[in-house]
């Protein structure tokens, strides 16, 4: 117990991050049980050390743990959080929760007994919190972590300080929007490397190691979060990178499931099931046409990578500009947004707005006679009309 308060005690007085994401207004820190998941390197831990700090500092009531730690290969959570609260302690943070056999009844039952205790967990978006052999859905409110946005991106690199902005406002006043900010910075100097290098916070440590480590929590997700999902065959591994190597290569991809299964010699539910988790784990995006209601085994209509870094990180040349930008649109609404595929255009987001996503040569042709359309154009700084500068859409978090 005493090893574990002298590490917590040292990385929250240790951690100073450079910016304070998103997700912390966002959260309800008062509930007394609190899930924070998101793909690895988006900066969960962060995240959470942040809040302890700001909130306990380093008191006796609080305390950070892990649960790849050694002392839990001999020791209960339930066992230690009994412990700790009988010490003083009101709130445990407990990151990679899904490392830990049975963590899910274990919550629960900490949950139950010990009303006074706050805790707060972080685990892979891989797993289903809400779908263990307990139910947790009554108990826990579960957030989503996604990478820095294009806003965060530009705090990080100037210095200065940029609200998010409202989807409904963008539309409404976007020229209005982009003059202002303009005035202040030129957003299409930092737009590249954003799209290469800025959607996880490795690069504020070292930006020469970033596809070094990108690669690495790539890699870790196939081989070891994969293997929580139950039937998961570690012999396919080889076979999904090379799925995701198709993916980068390709001109966003419309999948033929049949010809996909064979070439990588997957079977099409197979592959159908193993899409579905690999979007859970944030590594892809997927789509389907407005007006089909997405089953187990529905196959998508689009897949997309999940963002551009890893467009970067897998193409063997440089990444389709055009997927660039459709990947970058997607990323950046569908945490909060529904986006479907319409007849004409690129995107139809909350059933209601279509959207074109090209060059800054765009125009209406595509979508003209359609109501609540707009043009999403890279290359511009400033739009007019129905035009809006795709960076805009960086800036909803």
């Amino acid at each position: 117990m005493e090893s574990l308060k002298r590490r917590s005690d040292w990385l929250v007085s240790t951690t100073k991050p450079p910016l304070t994401r998103y997700l912390m207004t966002r959260v309800e820190w008062d509930w007394r049980l609190i899930g924070v998941v998101g793909a690895r390197g988006t900066g969960k831990t962060t995240l959470v050390i942040q809040h302890l700090k700001e909130k306990y500092g380093l008191s006796d009531e609080a305390i950070y743990i892990t649960l790849d730690d050694l002392y839990f290969s001999s020791h209960t959570l339930i066992d230690f959080v009994e412990t700790f609260r009988s010490r003083g302690g009101k709130a445990v943070y407990i990151d990679e929760v899904h490392k830990y056999t049975g963590w899910a009844r274990e919550i629960k039952n900490i949950y139950d007994l010990f009303p006074d205790m706050k805790i707060v967990f972080t685990g892979s978006s891989i797993i289903d919190i809400l779908k263990q052999d307990v139910d947790l859905s009554r108990r826990a409110v579960v957030y989503k972590l996604q990478g820095l946005s294009f806003r965060e991106y530009l705090i990080l690199n100037t210095n200065m300080e940029f609200e998010p902005i409202q989807f409904k406002e963008i539309l409404a006043r976007h020229t209005e929007i982009a003059i202002d900010i303009c005035q202040k910075i030129k957003p299409l100097a930092f737009w590249d490397e954003y799209l290469k290098t800025g959607y996880y916070p490795y690069f504020i440590e070292n930006k020469n190691v970033y596809y070094l480590r990108l690669e690495q929590s790539l890699n870790l997700t196939l081989e070891t979060d994969l293997n929580f999902i139950d039937g998961f065959d570690a012999k396919n591994i080889p076979k999904i990178k090379q799925l995701l190597y198709v993916l980068a290569m390709s001109v966003p991809f419309k999948p033929n499931i049949v010809k996909l299964s064979e070439k990588i010699g997957i079977h099409r539910n197979t592959l159908i099931n193993y899409l579905h988790y690999l979007e859970k784990a944030q590594i892809i995006q997927t789509l389907f046409n407005a007006g089909v209601t997405p089953g187990i085994l529905q196959k998508p209509d689009k897949i997309y990578l999940e963002n551009t870094n890893i467009s970067w990180l897998l193409s063997e040349t440089q990444p389709d500009k055009g997927t660039l930008r459709e990947t970058f649109f997607l990323n950046q609404l569908k945490n909060a947004h529904t986006i479907k595929l319409p007849v004409k255009g690129d995107y139809l987001v909350d059933d209601k707005w279509t959207f074109e996503v090209g060059g800054k040569t765009k125009d209406n042709r595509q979508i003209k006679d359609l109501e609540n359309a707009f043009i999403v154009s890279e290359d511009i700084e400033i739009g007019a009309y129905n035009k809006i500068p795709l960076w805009l859409f960086g800036m909803l978090y």
